[in-house]
């Protein structure tokens, strides 16, 4: 049994009270393992079985190479879809009638252009990314996104220099980053640019929510309930504003048809779901165990 300290926490927005003490360290953690783990087998199924490059993600054309055509059409979306093939992605432009962004993975603009020019489209731009850059691309974005956890994953050890609570943080944001990429195969949002950024900036959002958790507990003066909870009145209100946010931007992007953003949105609400979850339950029960059972004791 676990000393109690201080009356259940009851959450913001009217969500209620949590009450920690009904439940062991093992109840707390398996929830989220029990998702990371789903998330894990998510990717290497999809890199095993379902991406021909065995990247366990879609990859946008920034890192494959590819052609983008803006074209002026009265033909329907599923016209244009037939014109350029299932592997095309054709997205309207709003605001103005009858324009497209068709968005294909061949570096070979001239025959794009000469597909466009047989169905008596208007191309009014076109950008090609050769397949060379965006594997160049590819290595420099993994690399910037592997360096970053990296980055953090030091800096966390150095400022906690105990390994329980640093890897409870390391693990958590390990988790933030791999449940939103396998949803991302789930909901075909590709790896691009933006969705690279919006992972960085999950790796920030996790980080600042776990060192706040763990920082009262260990920190600060009082019992480790009430340190905790002071905490989850910070960190739950931050990351449910946070998370309400970015699902009023994915809803507006996604009315207006603004490129890029939606992606970004669902991506970030995905990973803050997540590390609301993995901060919560997962870090708690490792700092809980810590402080009563483990070394901490």
């Amino acid at each position: 049994m676990h000393e109690v300290d201080i009356d259940p926490v009851e959450l913001p927005f009217g969500i209620g009270e949590v009450d920690y003490t009904q439940y062991t360290n093992r109840q707390l953690a398996a929830v989220p393992l029990a998702v990371l783990a789903v998330a894990l087998a998510v990717l290497v199924v999809w890199t095993v079985a379902v991406a021909p490059t065995g990247i366990p993600v879609v990859m946008g054309i920034e890192f494959t190479g590819g052609t983008e055509l803006a074209i002026e059409t009265t033909d329907s979306k599923a016209q244009i879809q037939d014109t350029f093939g299932d592997e095309a992605t054709v997205q309207g432009i709003q605001g103005q009638a009858n324009s497209w962004i068709v968005t294909v993975q061949s570096d070979d603009a001239e025959a794009i252009r000469d597909q466009a020019d047989a169905a008596g489209y208007n191309v009014k731009y076109g950008v090609t990314t050769g397949e060379t850059f965006g594997a160049q691309s590819q290595q420099l974005a993994l690399f910037g996104v592997g360096l970053a956890f990296v980055g953090m994953s030091l800096v966390v050890f150095l400022v906690f220099r105990t390994f329980v609570p640093s890897i409870a943080v390391v693990i958590s944001a390990f988790s933030d980053i791999v449940i939103p990429l396998a949803v991302m195969n789930l909901l075909s949002i590709k790896l691009t640019l933006g969705t690279v950024a919006a992972l960085l900036m999950l790796i920030g959002y996790s980080v600042d929510s776990d060192i706040l958790l763990n920082n009262h507990v260990l920190r600060r003066r009082g019992g480790f309930y009430e340190s905790a909870y002071n905490a989850m009145r910070t960190g739950v209100t931050m990351t449910l504003t946070s998370i309400a946010a970015m699902t009023v931007m994915t809803l507006v992007a996604s009315f207006f048809q603004i490129p890029l953003m939606p992606a970004i949105g669902k991506v970030l609400v995905v990973g803050l779901t997540a590390d609301l979850m993995n901060t919560y339950l997962l870090n708690f029960s490792l700092l809980r165990w810590y402080k009563y059972e483990g070394v901490g004791r």
